[in-house]
């Protein structure tokens, strides 16, 4: 059986189902399990997958258990275009998440029942802190590899014009002094979780967050 206390991966996901609104989605996973979390900002749902509920689903399907947590993981970590994702009402709150793949030329649907929340506010305050968490890192990385390429940029033109027996122009010499990245503008991190445009995954953070397990109907 696996340990729980192994280090799981974790992915986030802005989701634009076929007949909802769209979705945040938060996954953590494990080897044989993972749990979700799920808020359309106001509402939040859990589904926790146990490895009892994983070791079922696999079987129908004819896979081994790491092989079904993968795929599961590959579609809901990030939207692919050939998808029909679904997030509808199963009664008494609960909410069905579903998506199509195609195996062996055959149009698949997996589909798992998420339960609401016992606390919506908390849920979705860690799936935001999380997003938050990966923006500001994602920033940061677009922040380094734009100095690494000015810097690369201002070389070349340098090696050349020493090769050309040229004096560098002040102009180019203050290129590398253009480039500011503002750590405390909390409006520009607010601003970004309206519309994220960037799909987070494998970022750690440090704030709570809430995990799920999931039931099907």
């Amino acid at each position: 059986m696996e340990d729980d206390a192994s280090v799981p991966r974790h992915s986030c996901l802005k989701l634009e189902p076929r007949d909802s609104q769209p979705i945040f989605i938060k996954g953590t996973w494990f080897a044989s399990r993972f749990d979700l979390s799920i808020t359309d900002g106001l509402n939040a749902w859990v589904c926790r997958a146990s490895e009892d509920a994983v070791r079922d689903r696999a079987a129908q399907w004819d896979q081994p258990v790491p092989e079904y947590v993968s795929l599961a993981e590959r579609y809901l970590g990030f939207q692919h275009s050939d998808s029909i994702y679904g997030f509808t009402d199963a009664g008494d709150d609960h909410k069905r998440l579903s998506w199509t793949f195609e195996k062996e030329g055959t149009k698949l649907e997996w589909r798992w029942k998420c339960q609401p929340s016992p606390n919506s506010k908390e849920t979705t305050a860690a799936v935001l802190d999380f997003l938050m968490d990966a923006n500001v890192g994602l920033s940061f990385l677009g922040v380094l590899n734009s100095k690494k390429a000015k810097l690369r940029e201002l070389r070349d033109k340098l090696s050349k014009q020493e090769a050309a027996g040229k004096r560098p122009q002040e102009e180019e010499e203050s290129t590398d002094k253009t480039e500011t990245y503002v750590s405390d503008d909390e409006n520009s991190d607010i601003e970004s979780l309206k519309d994220p445009t960037a799909i987070c995954k494998d970022i750690p953070s440090s704030r709570s967050r809430g995990r799920k397990r999931a039931l099907e109907k």
